[in-house]
């Protein structure tokens, strides 16, 4: 693994001019990402209460809301409930969005995945199996003809299935863990591909190295693969980066992107969709999504799965819009009616956000916190005055612990201060 991960050097970066068009901004795919979701399926699977059929169509409705272009409806052989639940959300499917099940490479697995689904106008059978050389010598215990041989019987099988009317993704379980066997995880792909499967998905099943590492292998996939082939990535978020390891893979040649609502699933969660969406739209991508959906959708799955939303999530997080330094605060104030903020990465309404940049005042805060929330709650006042008031309300923000202060506290400052300045202007103008 050694020589695998010291091959991957920084020659091998993409450069400045490589990413940039001369005059017209950031390079992009010439295609829009597909949003395969699977919330309803891994994230469902990881909550501590798994979600019942009313509540699955709750969701189900959220995403088409959102307007995602797949959804993975559940694991149709795990159970009935499981396959009732695939079954009646198919039968709601609109005409333009896949829907999925998910099954082993066992043949009755995929006999229920197609009846639960069949009825979807854009069915499809998702057949997932390990690829990676530990999963294969300590899981399976077989030889990597033997798991080529089963990738083959059981996509072909399923292609029979389908026929012309549906689709078959295969996902070669573990791929992120390939680094020992690359060679075999191309050809296991390709076998895949021969015996009729539409997409293969590679999938970072557990997060464990740099993202940079399994994108070089994402394009090593996509290199040796014919041209044209449906390559998708579903990243786990382990370490923390199966953002940016989406986004990267998506530019390597990935163009079917798996993502859940507030990155739900197993263990730390997948890959959360309203990142991946906004990062590529801030790139320049066109992204064929409702993303004024995001803040409502993010605050209804929250509810419904119980996992709250921390105050820093980015994009969503109650707190991501604060901004308490005073220098943060000055750069919000003169870049505020401008299409770029200084300190803005987002504008709360392109995710429907209901507020955007949000100044509080601390004993970190400067002039420009003072002047803009006075402004902001519709009491005038001067700069002047914010900057005699700042001194004022940072030695009660200490006082008190250095802790926010509301706007009653510092307009009560502002009506002492003016009654202090009042006499002596009265004075200075009688003189």
């Amino acid at each position: 693994m050694e020589q695998i991960i010291n091959a991957n050097n920084a020659t091998q970066y993409p450069s400045i001019q490589d990413m940039i068009v001369p005059g017209q901004g950031l390079k992009t795919p010439p295609v829009s990402p597909f949003f395969m979701d699977v919330t309803l399926r891994d994230g469902n699977q990881a909550l501590r209460k798994p979600w019942n059929l009313e509540e699955k169509e709750i969701i189900f409705k959220r995403l088409l809301k959102l307007g995602v272009q797949g959804i993975e409806v559940g694991f149709a052989s795990a159970s009935r409930q499981d396959f009732e639940a695939c079954s009646y959300l198919a039968s709601l499917a609109p005409e333009n969005v896949s829907i999925s099940s998910l099954s082993r490479a066992v043949e009755k697995e995929i006999d229920l995945s197609w009846e639960a689904i069949r009825k979807a106008p854009k069915p499809r059978i998702h057949i997932v199996y390990p690829i990676s050389d530990f999963t294969i010598r300590n899981v399976l215990g077989i030889s990597e003809k033997e798991v080529k041989e089963n990738i083959i019987r059981s996509v072909s099988y399923a292609r029979k299935l389908a026929g012309n009317y549906g689709e078959v993704q295969f996902s070669g379980e573990h791929f992120g863990d390939s680094l020992e066997n690359m060679e075999f995880a191309v050809e296991a792909f390709q076998a895949a591909l021969d015996a009729g499967a539409d997409v293969v998905n590679l999938p970072n099943t557990v997060e464990r190295y740099r993202p940079y590492l399994f994108v070089a292998m994402v394009r090593k996939v996509a290199e040796a693969l014919p041209q044209g082939s449906k390559i998708s990535v579903h990243t786990h978020n382990d370490l923390g980066m199966a953002t940016a390891t989406t986004v990267e893979s998506f530019f390597a040649g990935a163009t079917q992107l798996e993502t859940a609502l507030n990155g739900l699933g197993e263990r730390a969660g997948n890959t959360n969709t309203y990142e991946v969406a906004i990062a590529l739209h801030n790139c320049g991508v066109k992204v064929d999504l409702n993303l004024q959906s995001i803040y409502e959708t993010s605050r209804i799955v929250s509810r419904m799965s119980g996992v709250p939303i921390p105050e820093k999530a980015p994009l969503v997080g109650d707190d991501v819009v604060a901004h308490r330094s005073g220098i943060h605060q000055d750069g919000v104030s003169k870049t505020k009616d401008l299409k770029k903020g200084a300190y803005r990465a987002f504008d709360a309404d392109l995710i429907g956000r209901p507020e955007g940049d949000r100044i509080a005042f601390t004993s970190q805060s400067g002039k420009s916190a003072v002047y803009e929330i006075l402004m902001q709650s519709g009491i005038s006042i001067s700069k002047e005055e914010a900057a005699k008031l700042q001194p004022v309300l940072k030695n009660l923000s200490e006082n008190s612990g250095g802790g926010e202060l509301s706007i009653q506290e510092i307009q009560s400052e502002l009506e002492k201060l003016r009654a202090l300045e009042s006499p002596k202007d009265k004075y200075l103008q009688n003189r």
